[in-house]
């Protein structure tokens, strides 16, 4: 899997109209699948929407709203000058404040309760990290040079453990969790809101698309066919879950072959070729409306 898959976050969303709920079409996109190359526009109807932002996000734009009123208030009425915290805006930051979403909550339907699944190659079950326990684990896999070679978090544990805390930090929007095969940890996932995240910059997102980031850690399960067999059951597993969410999406690197094969052969389609800050990606897509097909 690719590094930017979590760099992707380093660019900043467009300011949405709260008032309305919508944002703007940021300039520079890259073109979906389907598209006009001379005009940018895209002719496939069904990857294209009106974009409107989610209920989630409207309302962590509110408690910001009152949390910035409540801070303003603090302020020395006699001097004119505040002395309390700046007040602060979504355009303060490229994320909403971490504080917004308690810690065990997420945006995703709680992860956590998803429970175990059976698969073709035995009992799977995705478990939220815990930076305390499984830090040296992770911090192992991503060392590992076929790892390193997209993920670029190779390095001491703080390298690691800083990537860790900064998806736990996301307001419930990205959930990492270990992936247990038989009850053994095996490999690492990031299971995130794709509409809620600068991926939406890239490609016509819709309403609770729901991303996965992938990477299998032991050598042993690798090259075997389990990464499509494993995308397969999890992709089925968002959307048995996640009864809002029509699609999951993947952004591997286009020179990850391995990876863009595991993903088609999990079902999902290659549905456009995207530039995202650190690499050129393959947007891949598994629709609910066909799943049984694939």
């Amino acid at each position: 899997m690719s590094p930017s898959d979590a760099t992707a976050d380093a660019v900043s969303a467009p300011a949405p109209d709260v008032s309305t709920g919508t944002c703007p079409a940021p300039p520079g996109d890259g073109i979906a699948e389907g598209a006009d190359r001379s005009t940018g526009r895209s002719t496939d109807q069904e990857d294209t929407l009106d974009l409107r932002l989610p209920d989630e996000l409207l309302a962590l734009f509110e408690t910001a709203q009152l949390r910035s009123d409540d801070t303003h208030a603090d302020t020395d009425p006699d001097s004119g000058t505040g002395h309390g915290r700046r007040r602060q805006s979504w355009g303060d930051s490229t994320a909403p404040p971490s504080s917004l979403t308690p810690a065990d909550s997420d945006l995703l339907d709680g992860v956590a309760e998803w429970g175990p699944i059976t698969t073709p190659v035995g009992v799977f079950q995705l478990v939220p990290v815990r930076v305390e326990r499984d830090l040296p684990l992770v911090c192992r896999w991503m060392n590992d040079p076929a790892v390193s070679a997209f993920w670029e978090l190779a390095g001491p544990q703080n390298v690691t453990e800083d990537h860790l805390r900064s998806q736990l930090a996301n307001d419930g929007r990205s959930v990492p969790c270990l992936g247990g095969l038989e009850g053994t940890p095996m490999s690492y996932w990031e299971i995130y809101r794709a509409d809620l995240d600068p991926l939406a910059r890239h490609y016509p997102a819709r309403p609770h698309d729901t991303g996965i980031h992938l990477l299998i850690g032991a050598v042993t399960h690798r090259g075997r066919g389990l990464g499509s067999t494993l995308l397969r059951a999890v992709a089925d597993l968002v959307l048995d879950r996640r009864s809002a969410c029509a699609r999951v999406v993947a952004e591997p690197d286009l020179r990850n072959i391995p990876s863009v094969t595991a993903f088609l052969n999990a079902g999902f389609r290659f549905s456009a070729e995207v530039d995202l800050p650190a690499k050129r990606a393959a947007l891949m897509i598994r629709d609910r409306a066909v799943r049984e097909l694939l």
